[in-house]
């Protein structure tokens, strides 16, 4: 295997464990945010619309991920302004590819979650690690059934984010793959 696999990362959950208390989070800062996409999807008079949202991030993040053996993807709702609203805050490079999902929340015919087909045409084939608050059982079995490569989909709980076994998980998987491929 010549190219490393793919990190499809997604924010909210992972990056932002929306579902904690900041007292909880021992080195997260609390950011407020507006990003555009994920706005025009509330309510304009909701509490969150006109506070923006509260997005919690750890500043070490950036140089963990960019640490991994992996090609870093934005795989979430807040597309392209991951780049410029997170990745500043992690210590990310600002122009890291972006799946540019074709409808945001859209209704899967056959109940899986949203991003699943799309993230799948994305990696095109090759092998990846999907970090995401939000993925099922139900994803899970049709990526293993229309998903050539190894493929790693890792469950984030929102209420924690990303965390030390995580990042063993993810690069342990790598080198397997890695090895895989010689």
């Amino acid at each position: 295997m010549t190219e490393r696999p793919l990190l499809l990362l997604d924010v909210d959950g992972p990056l932002n464990p929306f579902r904690s208390r900041l007292a909880g989070l021992r080195g997260y800062t609390s950011h407020r945010m507006r990003p555009a996409d994920w706005m025009s999807h509330r309510d304009p008079e909701s509490r969150s619309a006109r506070r923006g949202l509260r997005v919690r991030l750890h500043p070490a993040h950036g140089a963990r991920l960019l640490a991994l053996p992996f090609e870093l993807t934005w795989a979430t709702a807040w597309m392209h302004q991951a780049n410029t609203m997170i990745a500043p805050h992690i210590g990310l490079p600002g122009d890291l590819p972006v799946i540019e999902w074709p409808e945001l929340f859209a209704d899967d015919p056959h109940g899986l979650f949203w991003k699943t087909r799309p993230l799948l045409d994305w990696a095109a084939g090759r092998p990846f690690a999907w970090v995401d608050d939000m993925i099922t059982p139900q994803d899970r079995a049709w990526i293993a059934a229309h998903h050539p490569a190894p493929a790693l989909l890792l469950t984030i709980q929102a209420r924690h984010g990303l965390r030390d076994r995580d990042f063993t998980t993810l690069t342990r998987w790598a080198a397997e793959v890695s090895g895989a491929g010689r």
